[in-house]
C-alpha cells in the first residue's frame, strides 16, 4: 500500500537564517477508476480507503445504490487503479462536469443539481443539536485530523450521529471525503438514523449535493458556503452551518435543528438569516 505521506528534503528560512531540513507532505496520486472493465476517469486523490473513494464516488453519482450491486472492488498492486466490478450493467456518464475546488474534482452532467422540492426533509426529522453540540463537534473533527496533524495540506470530513464521529476521511480534495464517507457506510453496512457530516472544507454546491445523496440532515463546515450550497440545503431541508469554530458559528437555513440545550426549543428563528450564535 503506498504511504499518504511523503518525506522531503526542504529549505526553511527563518530569523534571517537558511537551514536544510526533512518535513513530510501529503502524497498526491491519480488514480485510474476502472468499472467492470472500462476505465472511465482518473481521480486526484490521497491513497487513503481508495477502495472506499471509488465505491463512494459511483453512489454519490446515483450509479450505484447499495452494496448489493458490488461484486469486488481491488486497487492494483501499484495503486494507480481501481478496479469496481459490479453485478450489473452500467452505462458510462458520455460526458464529466470539472467541479470547483483546488484539486479538480467531476461530476457527470446528468447529475447536475436540480431542485426537487419533494425530496425536502421534514424539519421534524434530523438530529436536533444544542450550539455547545455543535462546537464539541467541530472540535471532536480536528482532534481526529491525524494526517494533516503530521503533513498538512489534506481535507478532513466526518460523519456523526450528533454525538460521536463514526467515520473519519481525510483527502486533499474535499469532495473526495465525503465520498470515501459514503463508500465506507456503504461497504461497511454503517446506517446512524441521525446523520450530521462535519468537514473542513469550503461547502461548494456539489459538495452539498454529495451531502444530501449521504442522507445529512445537518452539515457543518469550518469555512463558508456557496450561494448555490445554501439554496440546495433550503430545498432540501439540510441545516447549513458555516464559519464554525471552537466557540462560534453562523447558521445559514433551517436553524430550526439548532435547539436551546435541554429545552428543545429553537435557539433562533427561521427568518433570523445569517445568525451567529455564541456557544
Amino acid at each position: 500500500m503506498l504511504s499518504a505521506k511523503k518525506n522531503v528534503r526542504c529549505y526553511r528560512f527563518e530569523g534571517g537564517s537558511c537551514q536544510s531540513i526533512e518535513t513530510q507532505t501529503v502524497t498526491e496520486l491519480s488514480v485510474t477508476l476502472s468499472v467492470n472493465g472500462e476505465d472511465w476517469l482518473v481521480l486526484m486523490c490521497t491513497p487513503l480507503e481508495v477502495e472506499a473513494l471509488a465505491v463512494g464516488f459511483l453512489f454519490n453519482e446515483g450509479l450505484i445504490h447499495s452494496k448489493d450491486e458490488i461484486a469486488s472492488v481491488r486497487v492494483c498492486p501499484t495503486g494507480d487503479n481501481v478496479d469496481v466490478w459490479l453485478t450489473h450493467a452500467v452505462e458510462k456518464p458520455a460526458q464529466w462536469r470539472r467541479t470547483s475546488g483546488c484539486t479538480g474534482g467531476v461530476t457527470s452532467v446528468s447529475t447536475e443539481y436540480q431542485p426537487v422540492v419533494a425530496n425536502r426533509q421534514p424539519l421534524s426529522e434530523g438530529v436536533m443539536l444544542a450550539p455547545e453540540q455543535v462546537t464539541a463537534l467541530v472540535n471532536q473533527l480536528f482532534a481526529a485530523q491525524d494526517l494533516y496533524q503530521t503533513a498538512g495540506g489534506v481535507h478532513t470530513s466526518a460523519l456523526s450521529d450528533g454525538k460521536r464521529i463514526l467515520i473519519v476521511a481525510e483527502d486533499i480534495g474535499r469532495h473526495n471525503t465525503l465520498d470515501k464517507i459514503a463508500g465506507r457506510c456503504l461497504l461497511d453496512g454503517i446506517n446512524p438514523r441521525q446523520r450530521v457530516l462535519i468537514t473542513t472544507g469550503r461547502v461548494s454546491s456539489e459538495m452539498m449535493q454529495k451531502a444530501a445523496r449521504i442522507g445529512a440532515s445537518v452539515v457543518i463546515s469550518r469555512t463558508a458556503p456557496s450561494s448555490l450550497s445554501i439554496e440546495i440545503a433550503e430545498q432540501s431541508g439540510i441545516t447549513l452551518i458555516g464559519y464554525a469554530r471552537r466557540d462560534r458559528f453562523t447558521v445559514y437555513c433551517h436553524p430550526q435543528r439548532v435547539v436551546a440545550g435541554s429545552s428543545g426549543e429553537a435557539a433562533c428563528t427561521e427568518t433570523e438569516s445569517m445568525l451567529e450564535t455564541q456557544a
